[in-house]
């Protein structure tokens, strides 16, 4: 907490289209850029393929395809944010990765209702800042999607 006793919390932040999205710091194990992805047959289409994390395989998620936003341009460079699950490692593929904020519980809102339900399923909320939202991605709900 801080001085005024509101709660605080820290997010990973990264954009997947035009989409801010934040992980809870705790959540997130680490931070890669572009890693070499072997593709599974009949996977599920959200399923990118398999990385190779230090001689652990760990499932690589595409979050595009999750909140069902178009594929991205063929051979833009993207970035794997690998979380803890209750099952292991997932790595997540994002577009872009950003800072590190420290948030106020005040500024937390629930997903609006009129959220389309694909996407309003993987969100814990969202929290207003100047100039945009911060979609809050509830992890474990985004790996059962798949």
């Amino acid at each position: 907490m801080n001085v005024t006793g509101t709660a605080r919390t820290q997010y990973a932040t990264f954009w997947v289209g035009d989409h801010y999205l934040g992980i809870p710091v705790p959540e997130v194990q680490e931070v890669l850029r572009e890693q070499m992805i072997t593709k599974v047959p009949l996977a599920p289409p959200a399923v990118a393929g398999l990385i190779n994390l230090r001689g652990q395989i760990v499932p690589e998620l595409d979050v595009r395809t999750l909140l069902a936003i178009r594929p991205r341009e063929s051979g833009a460079a993207t970035f794997s944010v690998v979380v803890r699950t209750d099952h292991g490692a997932v790595s997540l593929s994002v577009d872009e990765i950003d800072d590190v904020m420290e948030l106020d519980a005040s500024s937390f809102e629930m997903p609006p209702q009129n959220v389309d339900g694909l996407v309003r399923g993987v969100l814990r909320g969202v929290h207003q800042l100047p100039r945009r939202l911060l979609l809050i991605v509830d992890v474990p709900r985004m790996v059962e999607v798949t």
